[in-house]
């Protein structure tokens, strides 16, 4: 990255040049908050992919953008160092479509977890039958050697609830979340059905869930994290939660390289490394993080299954 104050000052004025473009800012403020395509960079402007293209190619030039693959599309983030984030910030607050930008954002934001919610609406009750990447008995019975005897348990991105109900038979507590309102009304009818008084179903999301602060002895995501925006935010949040001593348990595909999974799964990220899931977890402040792959699947593509285990 350039543009340090080790760094020669004609990279500070060619940025500051860069910077004095309303549109290039308008760009670079927006990948200051989101991680953005140049489709979805499209929607918000309302600029052609062209003119948009060639002021993401200037910015990345000079080492204020960076992309990465995924799937079909190019996903830009801005790389900006502090001193010249906080200018941009300033000059930021005399463009007349700063509001409006960053209203339409979050209309782009929302919209990226309809999508996924839509899907789940769709298999509501179907999962017991349906395909699922990653979700295997040998893999969840994996994780139930290691959270055996937790008095409430939080079961985030719960679905329709296999583990939660698996769970509810020796937890005191179970606390399903997901955000699916299909999802959550199956779930409450299992329950039901199977006389599981303590097994509680609510609707929200795994980056903000509706559990109180250091109240659950567990925190467990099977397979839902590679459908978050932000699976960072999702492991701080199950931090919150987690009372002093409380475990972390998460099952996730391991990173791979089928990207047909976005469109058939509505997979966010494909899979994660041992060692991207480390850091996620020690950066959201959990200790003794562990790792290891569970399971590989027979047939083609081959996911595998990554257990990540931590302690708060």
């Amino acid at each position: 990255m350039r543009l340090y104050s080790s760094q020669p000052m004609p990279s500070i004025l060619n940025s500051l040049k860069l910077l004095a473009d309303p549109t290039r800012l308008r760009i670079l403020l927006l990948l200051v908050n989101e991680s953005l395509s140049v489709a979805e960079l499209q929607q918000i402007l309302g600029m052609g992919q062209s003119r948009i293209s060639t002021q993401l190619s200037q910015l990345k030039k000079e080492g204020l953008v960076d992309d990465q693959r995924s799937g079909k599309n190019n996903i830009y983030s801005a790389q900006l160092p502090k001193q010249l984030e906080k200018v941009a910030q300033e000059a930021g607050k005399e463009l007349p479509e700063l509001q409006q930008d960053f209203a339409s954002l979050k209309h782009i934001l929302l919209k990226r977890k309809d999508h996924v919610r839509a899907y789940f609406d769709q298999l509501a009750g179907k999962f017991g039958r349906e395909y699922v990447p990653g979700r295997s008995w040998k893999s969840l019975a994996e994780a139930m050697l290691k959270i055996l005897n937790y008095d409430t348990v939080a079961d985030l991105g719960a679905g329709e609830g296999t583990l939660s109900q698996l769970l509810a038979q020796r937890a005191k507590k179970v606390i399903a979340i997901d955000n699916s309102e299909k999802m959550v009304a199956f779930g409450q009818k299992l329950a039901k059905d199977n006389k599981l008084p303590n097994l509680e179903y609510r609707l929200g999301d795994i980056e903000a869930p509706p559990i109180d602060d250091s109240s659950v002895d567990l925190a467990i995501f099977s397979q839902a994290l590679h459908h978050a925006d932000h699976p960072e935010k999702a492991i701080a949040e199950a931090y919150r939660i987690l009372k002093p001593g409380g475990r972390l348990i998460i099952l996730d595909l391991l990173q791979h390289t089928f990207e047909k999974a976005r469109e058939l799964y509505f997979d966010t990220w494909l899979g994660f490394s041992e060692v991207e899931m480390v850091r996620m977890i020690s950066n959201a402040g959990f200790q003794n993080p562990e790792t290891v792959v569970v399971d590989r699947e027979s047939e083609a593509p081959h996911f595998q299954t990554l257990l990540g285990t931590a302690m708060k």
